[in-house]
């Protein structure tokens, strides 16, 4: 079946860094451009960063714009977003998209920036 299964957050301290994965399985990854979706309590679900399928193309969320880097390997069926600088208006439950024929989503992974 279908999975897509978010790793990687946690509490970090403003300024710091964090990796998130997204591994995907039963489906064909490249075949399907991938997003990192973000939502904070009390607001909505917002696109934080998007990756063409073969990963040529990226694009960002002004808010994170040279901050954060989406990337993905296709022989590992995994997407990545690298966040650096990071500020606690970025704390959010961050959630892994599959775009293309469908759509599949992950369970998404808790991201706190406090100190």
């Amino acid at each position: 079946q279908v999975q897509l299964v978010e790793s990687g957050g946690g509490l970090v301290q403003p300024g710091g860094s964090l990796r998130l994965s997204c591994a995907a399985s039963g489906f064909t990854f490249s075949r399907y451009i991938m997003l990192w979706y973000r939502q904070a309590p009390g607001k909505e679900r917002e696109l934080v960063a998007r990756i063409a399928s073969l990963g040529g193309s990226t694009t960002y969320a002004d808010s994170v714009k040279g901050r954060f880097t989406i990337s993905r390997d296709n022989a590992k069926n995994t997407v990545y977003l690298q966040m650096n600088s990071l500020k606690p208006e970025d704390t959010a439950v961050y959630y892994c998209n599959a775009r293309g024929p469908l759509s599949f989503w992950g369970q998404g992974t808790q991201v706190t920036v406090s100190s």
